[in-house]
């Protein structure tokens, strides 16, 4: 964020400074634009990872089109590609912890319980705030001074929110804040089981189902799984081989190339 030369959404940058306490250096752009990259026209797509996020797709100088996916949660706007640069966070075929489904009867449960919600501060604090509202709830949300500066910074129709010490109801805060609210009804959003609280599956990613209808989407011939870094990156290239597909994982290049 410090380089002239980064580019990012204007939401992207927005969390950046909220997040770091310094002003972001690069460019920034609107999700939906096409923007100019070293003389390459490049698409952006959002993916609804979080508030901003975004694919990138171009086409090279032999007429071959690349989409980089970055995180993603809906893939249905990305357009078809020859080349897909793939998210592996849920890639492993083999890990029933891979296949799941948001668990929005439980998180309807938990609301209407006035029960409180750790999440990660940007991502899954908002989209957790974008629910609540959704599910009819219009009161106060407390909320820990980093979520509550990104929340109502990447999302305008947040509604009321107020410190989480204020609030004597709902309230969505990070992990580490958790133990110091009101309710006592408490639980994390996350698939994680190495915290001290009742989970609630909700994720900001495609499960491997997901993954796999992205791909009969948008029909690659080649594939590189790139994030994260290990064994979930070489499991779906692994998976994608055996099904047809052209695919490595970015660490098998790097054992190839010299």
């Amino acid at each position: 964020m410090l380089s002239t030369r980064a580019m990012a959404s204007k939401e992207t940058a927005s969390a950046l400074e909220i997040r770091h306490g310094r002003p972001y250096l690069g460019q920034t752009f609107q999700v939906g634009d096409t923007i100019d990259i070293c003389g390459v026209k490049v698409q952006t797509i959002p993916t609804r990872h979080t508030i901003g996020s975004c694919a990138f797709f171009w086409e090279n100088s032999q007429g071959t089109r690349i989409l980089v996916t970055g995180d993603v949660k809906d893939y249905r706007n990305l357009p078809r590609c020859d080349l897909l640069v793939s998210e592996a966070n849920y890639g492993d075929p083999w890990d029933n912890s891979c296949v799941f489904d948001d668990d929005l009867d439980s998180f309807w449960d938990a609301l209407n319980s006035g029960a409180a919600f750790g999440a990660y501060a940007f991502g899954k604090a908002q989209r957790a705030v974008s629910l609540i509202r959704g599910m009819g709830y219009f009161g106060e949300i407390g909320m820990d001074p980093e979520s509550l500066a990104l929340t109502e910074a990447l999302l305008p129709s947040c509604g009321p929110l107020v410190d989480f010490r204020d609030a004597p109801g709902t309230s969505v805060v990070t992990f580490s804040n958790l133990s110091s609210v009101r309710p006592r009804e408490r639980f994390v959003l996350t698939g994680r089981t190495d915290l001290n609280y009742r989970n609630i599956r909700l994720s900001d990613h495609l499960d491997f189902r997901g993954l796999m209808r992205m791909f009969d989407h948008l029909q690659p011939q080649g594939a590189i799984a790139y994030h994260p870094e290990g064994s979930r990156s070489r499991l779906l290239a692994h998976h994608l081989r055996q099904i047809g597909l052209d695919a490595v994982s970015v660490d098998q290049i790097e054992q190839t190339v010299p």
